[in-house]
């Protein structure tokens, strides 16, 4: 069975294996910077962003190799975001993934050049995705790739993040730098590998659409984790977000009133993604990732529900 069909979401060691041998590293390299690397490489996360890439990709008809080029690259680009927003200068986070972050173990230096050497590599391994097809393809996608990642979007949406406390602490404000940062590259995600597997205007339309209430979700579920979660149980850092006056929406619009909006937002999602396996039904897996965004939901309020119960008692 070709890998396109067999690969599920839970194939984690493939991307695992891709996501440490797709930066070679040199024989001359710094051993700090070497070590730090391979910090990253040792603790890649869930990796369920470069398998949907993937799957996307290949149920376009995309060829392996450059599934998985475009796949790790992605991947890439948001294991760096999250290097720089562990920094003491944004987040100031000790923990990212269960271990130190990358500054607390090997210094803010080592931390920046890092993330640096990841999205080198990463606009490398996504060119040599790009040029594989149509000059028209490849100047839509790159023009896609800077509107995401750059002023109109990843980079605009961290800088209003960090001026946070002189903007209007309101549901408009979180979800403007949330459209900036994590639905950007969630649009990412979706569209760029149909884009390049030649997918309609109409699917390409569903997939934004997707991106931006699967982002809005995910950044939501983000938030009330800040809120409810231990570092335990969130693997990262937590109750940042009111300390350092940084957004997020379920202290600006209270945990009951995000939990609805974010039900809201999935169930808009279903309607979407109903449509678009009406004309597409070979992404039906992207289902199972709107299952586990929804388990998410679970598993982060069950305390909130006692805690709402507790607070009306």
């Amino acid at each position: 069975m070709p890998m396109a069909q067999s690969c599920t979401i839970s194939n984690f060691k493939l991307f695992a294996d891709d996501f440490k041998t797709f930066l070679p590293l040199p024989a001359a390299l710094d051993p700090p910077l070497e070590e730090a690397l391979r910090h990253v490489f040792d603790n890649p996360g869930s990796l369920v962003r470069p398998q949907m890439v993937y799957l996307i990709a290949t149920s376009y008809g995309l060829e392996d190799a450059v599934a998985r080029n475009l796949a790790i690259a992605l991947e890439y680009f948001h294991t760096a975001s999250l290097v720089f927003d562990d920094l003491p200068c944004m987040d100031n986070a000790c923990e990212r993934r269960g271990v130190p972050c990358v500054h607390i173990a090997f210094g803010e230096a080592g931390a920046i050049l890092t993330a640096l050497a990841l999205i080198n590599r990463a606009y490398a391994l996504i060119w040599q995705a790009v040029s594989m097809s149509s000059p028209i393809t490849q100047t839509r996608a790159l023009a896609y790739i800077e509107q995401c990642l750059g002023l109109e979007g990843l980079l605009n949406g961290q800088s209003l993040d960090l001026h946070y406390s002189i903007l209007p602490h309101n549901c408009e404000t979180t979800e403007r730098i949330a459209r900036g940062k994590t639905v950007s590259l969630i649009r990412l995600t979706l569209v760029l590998p149909a884009m390049l597997g030649g997918a309609s205007l109409r699917e390409i339309q569903l997939l934004e659409r997707i991106a931006l209430y699967w982002g809005l979700g995910y950044q939501m579920v983000d938030d009330l984790k800040d809120v409810l979660a231990s570092t335990a149980q969130a693997g990262k850092t937590v109750a940042r977000d009111l300390l350092l006056d940084r957004p997020n929406v379920a202290s600006a619009i209270g945990i009951p009133v995000t939990i609805e909006r974010l039900t809201r937002f999935i169930h808009l999602g279903d309607r979407t993604l109903h449509r678009l396996l009406q004309s597409r039904f070979s992404l039906s897996f992207l289902e199972r990732l709107r299952n586990s965004l929804e388990e998410e939901l679970v598993r982060v309020t069950a305390n909130a529900t006692e805690l709402c119960t507790g607070e009306r008692a």
